[in-house]
């Protein structure tokens, strides 16, 4: 089969590189255009990019298909169908209507739980025990369209978003491939989805980085974990008569201990070999790296060392009396 590649971070090169040593004919890739990146902030192509330019591809770049060049550009490549993993736009019915076989989105979550942009950011937020990716056909909808493969997996509680992503990416490769041998050979039809049980997943945004310790543990690891390793997960330090200072954070351990009772939220709990942070309901949670601003990471127990915290220091985005 000719296949357009659609695609554009590093969740979407396992997928590409499966394609690519398959028996179908990739006739070129379509991904975002070049975003600066790093301390220079100097333009560099995305991961889909880079790949495919090392494997000798036309490379067509644009940040939506609204206009007819671009549309244009991915007809003259004559792709039968094109298999879309992670983008980050949405395709115009124009152009969903100008393949023979459509196009094929690979989506991280068991549709129609967690539609949009971040299902698996929101599946770990809202501590669900499974995990899931689809295939199906895109329509104007927001991940609506007829389901080709639907498949779920354990959710490890202790998992972060990056590494999921890592896994979903390899397994959904696989899945990719079984579902255009499927369509060839005309063993598969998809299905409708339904609606029961759906879930939306939309973007991260600010509030969902930074953290509060006003909750339970299982809940501050579970937004720290949604946002590891990107776009991170921060908090502040709060000290008596100073301004607050911002202080990023790593994957936490949920404590079987409880809070001492006399202490608050956001409150400290500091020994030679660990820093634990009281949550609500008495529950606490271990640091295991943190950042301060302007610095790189260090153990938690070692920033405890050198921050010289006082008893009155609380860390949390915004702190109850």
């Amino acid at each position: 089969m000719r296949v357009l590649f659609v695609g554009t971070p590093d969740v979407a090169v396992a997928p590409l590189r499966a394609l690519l040593e398959s028996e179908h004919q990739v006739v070129g890739v379509l991904t975002r255009t070049d975003a600066r990146a790093g301390r220079g902030r100097k333009l560099v192509s995305s991961p889909v990019a880079q790949v495919a330019e090392e494997a000798g591809l036309p490379v067509i770049k644009a940040d939506s298909l609204k206009q007819p060049e671009v549309l244009a550009q991915i007809l003259d490549l004559g792709p039968q169908v094109a298999i879309v993993v992670a983008y980050g736009a949405l395709i115009p019915l124009k152009a969903l209507e100008a393949l023979p076989m459509g196009w094929l989105n690979l989506h991280f979550s068991a549709l129609p739980r967690w539609r949009g942009a971040a299902p698996v950011q929101r599946a770990i937020q809202a501590g669900d025990e499974e995990i899931g990716l689809s295939v199906f056909m895109l329509d104007e909808g927001l991940d609506t369209g007829p389901l080709y493969a639907r498949r779920k997996y354990p959710l490890d509680p202790d998992a972060t978003t990056g590494q999921v992503l890592s896994e979903l990416s390899e397994t959904g490769a696989r899945v990719i491939l079984n579902v255009l041998e499927q369509i060839k050979d005309g063993s598969v039809m998809p299905m409708r989805q339904k609606e029961a049980g759906m879930t939306l997943a939309p973007k991260l945004d600010s509030s969902d980085t930074g953290i509060s310790f006003e909750v339970p543990a299982v809940t501050v690891k579970r937004r720290i974990n949604a946002v590891t390793p990107a776009p991170g997960a921060w908090t502040l330090r709060h000290q008596p008569d100073s301004e607050p200072q911002r202080l990023k954070l790593e994957p936490v351990k949920v404590l079987d201990e409880a809070a001492p009772s006399d202490l608050l939220p956001g409150s400290l709990v500091v020994s030679k070999r660990s820093v634990s942070v009281v949550c609500a309901d008495n529950t606490m949670v271990e640091l295991s790296r943190v950042a301060p601003a302007g610095k790189g990471w260090m153990n938690a127990a070692d920033w405890a060392r050198g921050a010289h915290l006082g008893e009155q220091d609380r860390l949390g985005v915004t702190l109850d009396a």
